[in-house]
């Protein structure tokens, strides 16, 4: 892991993928690359399935509490995240919350939506979601600290095994299941597909001065492949350029020095 961090250090590997422990992965990364200028805190981000198209989830863990500016960051590094995996010119961007009106939630996503629902604000900002929304496909970005994250996602993931164990099983409960189940199998496949979480595996660690990738440890084949994939895509679209682009037009609003002292 460590070596495969300072080769691409060194710029001798444009990206790394790991399946290692992910917590000693973020540690080596911190130390190795470094956080981007800016930055202050990297998250990790992913994609999740959506009704319609994938969407970004962050952060899945690095950061089990954030501060409202640790959140306007993650949601100008999930914007640019969108735009170079997805290729989606102006990704919508939500804040997770327990509710979708102003009047919900703590001070901190209070505030992180003011800055982000601000005139000048480079980013498409929806203003806040659901848990439910997220399946929805309303928002192209969510935005979330690292423990809400990481129990969203584990959710999913869960949700969607069950969802295809349910199906597998209700085709196998009767001869004549059985053979709907076969007649209608194509379907069936492009389904489990779009609910398998190996096709959305690998997860970036956003804000570090160089490339990450995080595959699940238990992953097969298919979810490691998927993870280079996502590697390959980052460093060959320059990731961190758009990152850093992102930075560059909100920090003219001097944005993150403010943010703390800002009052609801």
């Amino acid at each position: 892991m460590r070596l495969a961090l300072n080769a691409v250090k060194k710029g001798e590997a444009n990206a790394m993928v790991s399946a290692g422990n992910t917590g000693a992965l973020m540690a080596n990364a911190k130390l190795v690359l470094r956080a981007l200028e800016g930055v202050r805190r990297p998250a990790i981000a992913a994609l999740v399935p959506t009704r319609k198209n994938p969407c970004v989830l962050l952060d899945l863990g690095a950061n089990i509490e954030c501060d409202s500016a640790n959140l306007v960051q993650f949601a100008l590094m999930g914007d640019a995240f969108a735009k170079v995996l997805l290729s989606i010119k102006e990704p919508r961007v939500g804040l997770l919350n327990v509710g979708s009106e102003d009047m919900k939630g703590h001070d901190t996503l209070k505030l992180a939506a003011r800055v982000l629902k601000g005139d000048d604000n480079p980013i498409n900002f929806s203003g806040f979601i659901e848990g439910d929304t997220i399946a929805k496909g309303t928002v192209d970005v969510v935005v979330t600290d690292g423990f809400t994250g990481n129990v969203a996602l584990k959710t999913a993931e869960g949700t969607a095994k069950l969802c295809t164990e349910y199906v597998k099983k209700a085709f196998r409960s009767s001869l004549i299941a059985s053979i709907g189940g076969f007649l209608a199998q194509r379907s069936l496949r492009k389904t489990f597909k779009k609910l398998d979480p190996r096709f959305y595996n690998g997860a970036m660690f956003l804000g570090l001065g160089g490339i990450a990738v995080k595959s699940h440890g238990g992953s097969d084949a298919i979810g490691n492949s998927n993870a280079i994939r996502v590697a390959y895509e980052l460093a060959a679209k320059n990731i961190n350029e758009k990152i850093i682009e992102e930075f560059m037009a909100h920090q003219s609003l001097s944005t993150f020095e403010e943010l703390d002292d800002i009052d609801l």
